[in-house]
């Protein structure tokens, strides 16, 4: 397939805006003082990672083992994930996914990965997981970098996302912090709100009192302000 030829590709562009390009002058310097920079190839290789765990230890079994202790799933309710996956038996075949978009914060502590899945029904659907690296500015510089999902969520599709011919990266610009107004207000439902260590990158998901979600992500522009790079609403349930 294009879309795993493309990988190898999206692996050497470490830290680069946008899928293509030379490493900034401010990455590079960032990396010789040894701050954090960011690394879309990181989230690309986690989400390989618990891809393949899928298949080989089971849909369920790989979802316990890479989501954080606090991390949320729409179940369709919000839920907390570790609590509704404890003891839940893995299915015969577990779905099968594909990233094809990465957005990440401008210090590399938070990553979302959006792409398509598809289940031996040959039902088919979107993604969305949300990444945050581990022990993130308290690390051990021997230690290896961990990254656990915070939330993830899959929406069907009556048409099958198009296949890219590479995957996109987009890293956000270090020029703006969490705008004011975040997290939203929210009275008619329940949600949770997060943001990467810079602020650079902020995310919601909402699920309201009548069964409607909404998900999604703001990334920090060179202006100082924010734009929306992912969103999906889902509609409340039909009576």
């Amino acid at each position: 397939m294009r879309l795993f030829a493309a990988i190898g590709i999206a692996l050497m562009l470490a830290s680069c805006a946008g899928g293509g390009g030379r490493p900034s002058d401010r990455e590079q310097f960032n990396r010789v003082r040894g701050k954090p920079v960011a690394n879309p190839s990181a989230i690309v290789k986690a989400e390989l990672a618990f891809a393949r765990l899928a298949q080989e230890k089971g849909q369920w079994t790989a979802f316990r083992e890479t989501a954080a202790d606090d991390a949320i799933m729409f179940t369709p309710d919000l839920v907390n994930a570790q609590q509704w996956l404890k003891g839940k038996a893995d299915p015969p075949q577990a779905v099968d996914w594909q990233p094809h978009k990465i957005f990440m914060s401008c210090d590399g502590s938070t990553g979302v990965s959006t792409g398509a899945w598809q289940r031996a029904s040959g039902a088919t659907g979107h993604f969305t997981t949300i990444w945050q690296q581990q022990d993130f500015g308290t690390r051990r510089p021997h230690k290896d970098v961990e990254w656990k999902w915070v939330f993830d969520d899959g929406q069907p599709l009556s048409t099958p996302l198009a296949e890219p011919d590479y995957i996109e990266t987009e890293v956000a610009s270090c020029k703006a912090k969490v705008p004011a107004g975040f997290p939203p207000a929210n009275s008619t439902g329940k949600g949770k709100t997060g943001a990467s260590a810079d602020g650079s990158l902020i995310w919601n998901a909402t699920f309201a009192a009548d069964g409607s979600r909404v998900v999604f992500v703001d990334q920090a522009q060179d202006d100082g302000s924010f734009r929306r790079v992912h969103e999906y609403r889902v509609a409340a349930p039909v009576q």
